[in-house]
């Protein structure tokens, strides 16, 4: 069950995403589900998580995502807790989510289900 505040995703970058979806099932198993022609979402890696490939918006780096039942008051959480939004809440298929940093300077973002 998913739980507020938990590791639910890990985003990767994508690179040249047919290779890199390749790669994954090759060495270990991995299954894929399109979202487009950059993004592919994996399943079997421990953790559910999907590379991006796309240049102007795909992670530069691993990105963990967390999980919220609700958006609006874990982005007020993260804020009184003095985290940094650094991209505003934002529709996606399955879902939305926000993007912030931490005191460290670590980006992180939060879902929840559509």
């Amino acid at each position: 069950m998913r739980e507020d505040g938990k590791i639910d995703y890990v985003e990767m970058p994508g690179g040249d995403l047919p290779a890199t979806k390749s790669f994954y099932q090759t060495a270990f198993g991995w299954r894929f589900v399109d979202y487009g022609p950059s993004y592919a979402a994996f399943e079997d890696g421990g953790l559910d998580g999907g590379f991006d490939a796309d240049p102007a918006t795909g992670v530069k780096k691993p990105l963990v995502v967390l999980f919220a039942h609700d958006l609006e008051a874990m982005e007020a959480r993260v804020k009184a807790a003095g985290g940094v939004i650094s991209v505003p809440i934002f529709s996606f298929p399955g879902g939305r989510r926000f993007h912030f940093r931490d005191p460290a300077g670590n980006e992180l973002a939060v879902f929840a289900e559509a």
